[in-house]
């Protein structure tokens, strides 16, 4: 007997492909899933450690999507230039509002020093004498160690009394801890402690 063809592919043929065809639909959906979360999860590890960017001078611009990690080497230099130029910058049109800042770029040591400075009558005779403290250089020294910073800083300053110019050199150390960022008064997200001014030499002029 004859047998006689059919149109129709047999249902087993049909559920097979059918069959293929949904496991890779599932397979690729998964895959590009997993990527995507990968690729979401890097992402965002990235944004938590690289929240702020730390411009060619030092100052910090917030929202760029760069690695603190790598510029903190770069954000504790910036704020200790930033505090010693407030802190022994001064003169008597502008050592309060210098100071104010000065103080809250440290803790209590840097209060200490500059009650102590208070009491001898610096800023007193700053008044009085309408004198001018001005920073031209300085130096520091980082030292890493755990989660602190040391700093050991250099500074030559000028005291202009008028028709005499005085240049003294200020030897500094501390350390740096990391603080919770306040824009504009602690950008950098840093405090010196343990603040201590080493020595203090008056510089001959042939020096």
């Amino acid at each position: 007997m004859k047998k006689t063809k059919t149109p129709y592919k047999n249902i087993y043929d049909v559920l097979d492909i059918n069959r293929f065809i949904v496991l890779s639909v599932v397979i690729v959906c998964l895959l590009t899933s997993g990527f995507a979360l990968s690729t979401v999860f890097r992402f965002n590890d990235r944004m938590l450690n690289s929240a702020f960017a730390v411009n060619t001078d030092g100052s910090v611009i917030p929202l760029k999507l760069v690695s603190e990690r790598e510029n903190m080497e770069v954000e504790a230099l910036s704020h200790l230039d930033m505090f010693h130029r407030y802190f022994y910058g001064i003169d008597a049109s502008n050592y309060l509002r210098n100071l104010e800042k000065a103080l809250w770029l440290g803790n209590s040591s840097v209060d200490n020093v500059y009650r102590q400075k208070k009491a001898d009558g610096v800023y007193n005779r700053l008044l009085q004498y309408s004198l001018v403290q001005k920073i031209k250089t300085l130096d520091t020294e980082l030292t890493l160690s755990g989660t602190t910073m040391g700093f050991r800083s250099t500074i030559i300053f000028e005291i202009n009394r008028g028709s005499v110019i005085d240049r003294y050199q200020l030897m500094t150390s501390g350390n740096l801890i990391k603080v919770d960022r306040n824009f504009p008064n602690n950008p950098h997200g840093l405090l010196i402690t343990h603040f201590f001014e080493n020595s203090l030499r008056k510089i001959n002029n042939q020096e």
